[in-house]
């Protein structure tokens, strides 16, 4: 597949990505999968530190790094080499946007910052991902997910309660999140190049990613002064909105508002709570909740998950399975949203991934190239800039560039 033969409604864009691990290409990825024509540059040696994430591989690829990095382009490049560093420009001359999740100063001290940059290619959107953001006394500081979500409170307010460990939320929230917010800001940069012709700076963080999770916690801390703890699966401003131990698993139910929670009482068979003065309101049932949990879990365990969610379903309650991550891949939802997926890989064949959430009616993704080989696609794109083959053969045998 050659970089035209793409469809979306970014195509055409042209994206040189100079990041690693995840947020930068989360972001990356999510252009791609628009449609941009994404080139991740990576080191001779080794690439992007998320290929020796393994197991799990698929003979010996990454899967982590296959999951981000599909739908792009590989050139492997000696940054600190002259010639290394002309390859960069050159992409860079030609490119849209630029995309850098490295520590503060990286980029400049090679030769791609973005005062730099800007000189060379006025109209460049230059994007920059980092732990804290590039200004501030923690701008220096290096970003892991699990550092943004102890700093951002997300840590404080996950877990089962009170004296418990802190418990970090699974997946990689601030990493996912920054990557999404960087996209979006592109975007909303890329709009306003149209209207001015003028590129600009975009900053944004694992940090501020966290905080902007927080929407929920920090409007209580804002309001009462009194920063919430950690609720299980329960929710700070409803009740119940909580998981429930059935007969044979786990369920979920949003009782999020008085309409739901009356048709909730009404399904469990269990009307009298409705009149109960402990829970007549949602501020009582929140008052109470460890109270009311109990109370709804004893009624929940005399049923299997199945035989609930047919009964909630016909009640009109929000409600669904805990389900596992392989469970979930093989929901018919899943398949029918087009969000498991086969992409192919040119060493793997086809490779099972995640498919694209967003649907264009008019222009819409394909996720048809897999993550590429470290500097699989370096001659292809040195052609492209301009590099004879004579040259190109040159900068691969010197150790500059891969391919």
């Amino acid at each position: 597949m050659t970089s035209q033969d793409r469809s979306g409604p970014l195509v055409g864009l042209q994206v040189v990505e100079f990041a690693h691990i995840m947020a930068g290409p989360t972001c990356g990825r999510m252009l791609a999968d628009m449609g941009a024509d994404v080139i991740k540059v990576e080191q001779v040696t080794g690439g992007d530190a998320t290929r020796a994430f393994r197991p799990p591989d698929l003979d010996g690829e990454s899967a982590a790094f296959m999951m981000l990095n599909r739908n792009k382009r590989g050139v492997a490049l000696d940054l600190k080499s002259e010639a290394g560093l002309d390859v960069a420009h050159r992409l860079v001359d030609r490119a849209d946007v630029l995309i850098e999740n490295h520590r503060t100063g990286t980029m400049d001290r090679l030769g791609l910052g973005y005062e730099m940059m800007k000189e060379r290619n006025p109209s460049l959107i230059y994007c920059e991902i980092s732990g804290f953001g590039r200004t501030g006394p923690m701008a220096h500081l290096g970003g892991f997910d699990l550092i943004s979500q102890g700093y951002s409170g997300i840590m404080s307010v996950t877990g089962e309660g009170e004296g418990r460990p802190p418990v970090k939320c699974a997946p990689p929230l601030t990493d996912i999140t920054a990557g999404i917010l960087a996209a979006m800001g592109i975007l909303a940069a890329y709009v306003e190049r149209l209207r001015t012709g003028k590129g600009q700076r975009i900053d944004t963080s694992l940090f501020e990613a966290g905080v902007t999770q927080s929407f929920w916690q920090a409007a209580v801390t804002l309001a009462t002064g009194v920063s919430p703890g950690p609720l299980g699966s329960a929710h700070p401003l409803a009740a119940p909105y909580q998981a429930f131990e059935t007969s044979d698993g786990w369920i979920t139910v949003g009782g999020s508002n008085q309409g739901t929670w009356l048709r909730l009482v009404d399904t469990l068979g269990l009307p009298e709570l409705a009149k109960d003065p402990r829970f007549l309101e949602n501020a009582d049932r929140l008052q109470r909740v460890d109270e009311l949990a109990m109370i709804l879990h004893e009624r929940f365990r005399t049923r299997t998950t199945a035989q609930w969610l047919e009964s909630l379903e016909k009640g009109g309650v929000p409600a669904g399975p805990v389900a596992s991550i392989g469970e979930m891949l093989d929901l018919p939802q899943t398949r029918a949203r087009d969000m498991l997926i086969e992409v192919e890989h040119s060493k793997l064949g086809p490779v099972r991934t995640i498919g694209f959430p967003v649907k264009f009616s008019e222009t819409p993704v394909s996720v048809e190239r897999g993550a590429p080989l470290l500097g699989e696609h370096t001659p292809e794109v040195l052609a492209e800039l301009g590099y004879t083959d004579e040259e190109i053969v040159e900068l691969i045998r010197s150790g500059v560039a891969r391919g």
